[in-house]
């Protein structure tokens, strides 16, 4: 660096520099205004103003004529006008080539002062050749000479200089040199970009006014000029000479253009570069902005550059302020000493009274409850004074700024002043109160701490009054309170994070720092009896969403929770809590939830196992059942609900989340000797479960995650209520369709109500027309207007079980049944249940309830015969057994855990054992399940039972087989339209619709426990249904998991059973694995044939020979073994009845020759299939009927195969 730091700016103090009133109007060109310049003002202006005057001009309208007119008169007078037409007069292109020229021949020598081309040796001083030379040679001396700054600027690696020059020094040649330096600018505007003049300019002297001149002849640069200072500015302009000159240059040359300053400042912020110069733009513009009582662009801008979401100019001006404080320059001259003097002199002039701390003795005088020593802050200066106090937060907080006593004092009295009841004024003691924990160090002496004493005091005193009058409900009363809890329970963490979030900010605040004010709260102004006396007494928050922000007394209970307070000093706190659950609405507000889940724990959980009564008392059963009072009318319009659906669904999870913590936590609380209450059966029957999840699904957004840990609820607790086919089914009860379709209601449909339903019900036997008019009405009304009809709708579907009625009825119904099961499921299937129970004569019908259904499911099934032949209302039987059946597995595992620990301990008291504890509970685990398993296999075998023909089908001649075989004939027969026939006369029927209902619940009930269809065909049924469950049920394909373990049964029937059912599944599964069961099972008809007796032989192999048909279809490398075990087989047979007939040696000689030859007989197959058909094997030997068995599967196998080719 050539020169000292002493090098400023200050030599351009005693220079004239261009007015904003002379560059306004050159920028706009106004001759007037020029014309009414002095002549100082205009010599400034002389260069542009003679180029404007000589130049010809692209603007060739009358008025540019005019005007340029007035510029020739004005400039006329002016003697120094001549040199510049000299200067004009000059062949600027060989000057440029020169220029050139001398460029390069620098950069060859390495920019040292060698031979110049522009300028030949020099007799006398720059000076002395400037004053003596003619004008074209005053151009190059003052091109060498910038040439050689702009040069050196860019050799010079970003070190900053100062460079003297005689040229730009003398006060007397200065206009003039200013006059060349315009001018060549000029006219070489591509050999000197105004921006590296610029920044060339700023290592001389005087080179502001330079360059304020050089921007005021060509307005237009004046963006491109600062925004290139700017770009190529020091991050920190007041850590160096060069940054200090940069920012006077465009501090001059923004008092010239004041109207583009703020843009200036844009600029600064965005390039992050040169604060010192931000702020001093805004100290300018503050000191002219006329409003004094509203917020300052002062602290506007320092805010929002520390408080905005730009980390990187949050950083850059926070290490302005860090570094600006390091330095020992604390002057006037310093930017941040102005900033931090105004911000005092703002901060003074709001104060209310200039007091001193040490009044504060005088508070304890007699005085009004709204009166006092201290005189109130003005209204109108309580926003100004929140934004003040934000940012010196952020001065101290993030940019690390630390306050002189006098910054301390002012704003300690700033802070403990009292405000009106407004919401501004609750605003600021907020912020005020925050600041004090935040920056405890602003209270060092007693008389301030007595301040701050009786300050807080003064909060305690009128947090009622300011909540009342201001209309505020999040007021600094519930901050005061959850602070003091945090204290209490040494939450420092929570202290913090509220200060942060009140504040607005993130700064770092040290937890020993907090210690003192710890000691204040606990001891002198809230101890923790009187934290939880008061927080019982604070009203709750009306109308309670999340659009209300702040700290509200929610907070302050859910702290006082969680740190058992209620429950240490035995203050209840369960009526306020049930007040402000009715007192809610939409959106939620995200303390709900926790609040709820936190008071749940303290009503089960005592404070301590030394005190094992310590809890809160639980909401009771009436207060419940008044929340949901209305939410469904007895009429086709709903009554006024007295609560929010936000208050019945808060209260829902209450009961849900209460219900599943006790079942949780029911082995600590026996272990306590506690048994908490629990909510009654007949209370949650009465409660809509269903409606209110349906009502919370169309407010997801607003309900925030209530939705998603209800359905986590119920999927627990309540698994028939989340069956998805009923998810399935609302999405199209309220999907578009069914939108358009009660677009279509009209007012009749509206009329109908449930006791004309009931009268169309009772002339169903006469007339079918008026309830079919009614049920379709029905159809286009809500599921919630549906629930009035539900009961008359239920009690009369026994009248649509005699014969007659229509089927477009009974689909109505099931529809209409569908649609209220998404909205009242468990009251609507119980009074379905006991609608659909068989009429018995002279024998009173049992009611069921709700919990006998569960306990026994099967109650569902035990229904009038005639539903098992009713499609539409067989469907809805299913479903309701299928719920019950979830239900009930539910209930069953509640119980187990309800009671479990009470029989444990009996079991060790009547054993007196130790070490055996855990063997009544596995014992009754093992017992659940087995009876969930006899349970669902029970049904399934009666679905099953269902699916037979009865005596009466029989007796029209329904074949069970012909069901699935003539379905198999419509496709392959060779007459289509006779076997069309036939198939429709067997498969349009009720039978085949129930058996496609059943066999859809089993496929699911199959999926959801494959352990169920174990045990069912473990069990065994009819085969007959074999060729039904196998093609019916797309999950029968597990079966093919356990048919080894089903084969290797000892009893003869269930291995029979399993041949069957595997004959059936290579057919419809013809797998890899497939082919090895069915290997197998050959294998072990092969194994069975050495060990069994002529009768258990008899029985074996009559009924399992056809089965050997399917496999042999199924897989035909199979053929060989299946022949060679016939052959064996008759081999066996033959030789148990050699020594009593030689009638069998023929058969044996004929399945010999079928074997060896297969082709020769394929053509007598069939006749040879009639004959051994039509023989009477009734009084047959039974190792001949099995004979001739063995002759019919071989002739099949035969038959098929050749087909088949």
């Amino acid at each position: 660096m050539n020169e000292g730091p002493t090098v400023t700016m200050t030599e351009c103090t005693s220079l004239q520099f261009v007015s904003p009133f002379a560059f306004e109007a050159m920028q706009k060109v106004d001759v007037v205004r020029l014309a009414s310049l002095s002549d100082p003002e205009l010599r400034l202006l002389l260069p542009c103003l003679v180029r404007m005057a000589l130049c010809a001009p692209a603007d060739q309208s009358q008025s540019w004529a005019q005007d340029k007119k007035l510029i020739l008169r004005l400039l006329s007078g002016v003697e120094a006008v001549n040199s510049i037409v000299a200067l004009l007069s000059v062949d600027f292109h060989a000057l440029e080539q020169d220029a050139s020229k001398e460029q390069q021949l620098r950069h060859k020598l390495g920019g040292g002062a060698g031979e110049s081309i522009l300028v030949s040796q020099l007799q006398h001083g720059l000076t002395l050749e400037f004053e003596h030379s003619d004008s074209p040679r005053r151009l190059r001396l003052v091109l060498s000479e910038l040439l050689a700054i702009m040069n050196k600027v860019s050799d010079c690696s970003g070190e900053f200089f100062i460079k003297s020059s005689e040229l730009f020094e003398s006060p007397v040649y200065l206009e003039e040199a200013a006059d060349v330096l315009c001018i060549l600018q000029a006219e070489l505007p591509s050999l000197l970009p105004i921006v590296d003049v610029a920044e060339a300019l700023l290592h001389v002297r005087n080179g502001a006014w330079f360059l304020c001149l050089l921007v005021a002849n060509v307005p237009d640069s004046f963006n491109e000029v600062c925004r290139g200072l700017i770009k190529n500015g020091e991050r920190q302009d007041e850590e160096s000479l060069g940054g200090r000159r940069r920012t006077d240059a465009l501090c001059f040359l923004c008092k010239m253009n004041p109207s583009q300053a703020l843009k200036v400042r844009g600029m600064v912020v965005e390039e992050c570069h040169l604060p010192g110069l931000g702020v001093a733009l805004t100290l300018d513009h503050t000191k002219n902005e006329v409003s004094e009582d509203g917020v300052t662009d002062l602290v506007c801008f320092v805010s929002g550059l520390l408080l905005g979401t730009n980390a990187k100019v949050r950083t850059w001006f926070g290490t302005f302020i860090r570094n600006g404080q390091q330095r020992k320059r604390e002057t006037s001259s310093s930017v941040l000493w102005q900033m931090r003097r105004q911000l005092l002199l703002e901060l003074t002039g709001i104060l209310p009274t200039v007091r001193s701390t040490r009044i504060a003795d005088e508070a304890d005088t007699e005085t009004e409850p709204h009166v006092s020593v201290y005189s109130g802050l003005k209204e109108e200066h309580v926003v100004k004074a929140s934004a003040l106090l934000r940012l010196y937060c952020a001065l101290m907080g993030i940019a690390g700024l630390k306050p002189t006593e006098e910054e301390a004092e002012q704003l300690l009295q700033l802070m403990t002043s009292r405000p009106p009841a407004t919401p501004a004024g609750v605003r600021f003691v907020s912020l005020s109160f925050c600041m004090l924990l935040a920056f405890s160090t602003l209270v060092s002496t007693p008389e301030q701490e007595q301040l701050m004493v009786v300050w807080l005091s003064w909060m305690i005193k009128e947090e009622a009054y300011f909540e009342s009058t201001s209309g505020v409900s999040a007021s600094f009363g519930e901050m005061l309170l959850l602070v003091a809890m945090y204290f209490h329970s040494n939450q420092l963490s929570a202290i913090i994070d509220l200060v942060c979030s009140t504040l607005g900010m993130k700064i770092v605040i040290k937890p020993s720092s907090l210690s003192r004010m710890k000691n204040i709260f606990t001891q002198a102004i809230f101890t923790e009896q009187v934290v939880t006396a008061h927080a019982v007494r604070v009203p709750v928050t009306s109308n309670l969403s999340a659009n209300i922000t702040g700290f509200l007394p929610i907070h302050c209970i859910y702290q006082l929770l969680r740190s058992r307070s209620f429950t240490k000093h035995k203050v209840s706190i369960k009526d306020w809590i049930y007040r402000q659950l009715c007192e809610t609405s939409t959106p939620l507000h995200p303390q709900l939830l926790p609040l709820i889940d936190v008071y749940i724990n303290s009503v089960l959980t005592p404070a301590s196992k030394s005190n094992p009564e310590a809890t809160n008392q639980p909401v009771t059963e009436q207060e419940i059942l008044d929340i949901f009072q209305g939410v469904t009318g007895s009429d086709n319009t709903r009554l006024s609900q007295r609560f929010s659906i936000t208050a019945q669904l808060l209260v829902l999870y209450y009961i849900l989340s209460y219900e599943e913590a006790l079942l949780a936590n029911t082995k600590t609380l026996a272990a306590m000797q506690r048994k908490p209450k629990s909510y009654s059966a007949s209370l949650m029957d009465q409660i809509p479960i269903k409606f209110l999840i349906r009502q919370a699904q169309g407010l997801q957004q607003e309900l925030g995650g209530l939705h998603s840990a209800l359905l986590r609820l119920l999927a627990t607790n309540y698994p028939h209520l989340c069956i998805v086919d009923d998810w399935i089914c609302e999405e199209e009860i309220t999907g578009t369709g069914a939108l358009l379709r009660r677009m279509l209601l009209t007012n009749n449909a509206k009329n109908h109500s449930p006791e004309q339903l009931q009268e169309a019900f009772s002339a169903v036997p006469v007339s079918h027309t008026q309830v079919m008019q009614i049920l379709e009405h029905l159809t286009l009304l809500s599921a919630s207007e549906l629930i009035p009809y539900a009961e008359v709708l239920t009690s009369n579907m026994n009248q649509l079980l005699n014969a007659g009625v229509p089927r477009r009825i009974l689909q109505t119904v099931n529809k209409l049944w569908m649609v209220l099961n998404t909205v009242m499921p468990r009251r609507l299937w119980v009074m379905t249940v006991n609608a659909l129970q068989p009429s018995i004569k002279f024998v009173r019908q049992q009611k069921y309830t709700q919990n006998d259904l569960m306990i026994d499911p099967l109650i569902v099934l035990r229904c009038d015969h005639r539903v098992h032949r009713c499609p539409p209302l067989m469907d809805i039987t299913l479903h309701m057994l299928n719920g019950y059946l979830l239900a009930s597995k539910a209930y069953l595992s509640a119980h187990l855990k309800e009671t479990a620990e009470q029989d444990r301990s009996s079991q060790n008291n009547t054993l007196g054992l130790v070490g055996q504890t855990d063997g009544p509970e596995v014992t009754r685990e093992e017992l659940k399940n087995a009876l969930l398993a006899a349970q669902d296999s029970a049904a399934v075998q009666i679905l099953l039972e269902i699916c037979l023909p009865t005596e009466e089908e029989k007796a029209k001649g329904v074949n069970p087989d012909s069901l699935l075989r003539n379905v198999q004939s419509v496709i392959t027969t060779s007459t289509p339209n006779k076997g069309m026939e036939e198939g429709e006369d067997n498969l349009l029927c009720n039978l085949r619709e129930v058996q496609c209902l059943i066999c859809c619940l089993l496929h699911q009930m199959y999926i959801a426990d494959p352990n169920i269809a174990k045990l069912v065909h473990f069990q065994g049924y009819p085969c007959e249904l074999l060729p039904l469950t196998v093609a019916g049920i797309p999950s029968m394909h597990i079966c093919l998991d356990f048919i080894p373990e089903l084969i290797a049964q000892p009893e003869l029937e269930k291995q029979i059973f399993a041949i069957q059912l595997l004959s059936h599944l290579c057919i419809q599964y013809a797998l890899p694995k497939s082919l090895s069961v069915a290997r197998l099972a050959v294998n072990v008809m092969g194994t069975l044939l050495t060990v069994l007796t002529q009768a258990k032989r008899y029985a074996f192999f009559m009924p399992t020979l056809p089965s050997l048909v399917s496999f042999c279809r199924a897989f035909p490398p199979l053929y060989e073994d299946i022949m060679s075990l016939l052959i064996q087989i008759g081999q066996v047979c033959a030789s148990d009845v050699a020594t009593q007939t030689r009638d069998i040696d023929p058969i044996i000689t004929r399945l010999q020759q079928i074997k060896e030859k297969p082709s020769v007989w394929s053509g007598i197959c069939k006749v040879s299939s009639y004959k051994n058909g039509s023989r009477d094997t009734g009084s047959m030997d039974p190792d001949v009927q099995l004979c001739h068995c063995i002759e019919s599967t071989i002739i099949e196998i035969i038959n098929m195969s050749v087909s088949g080719i």
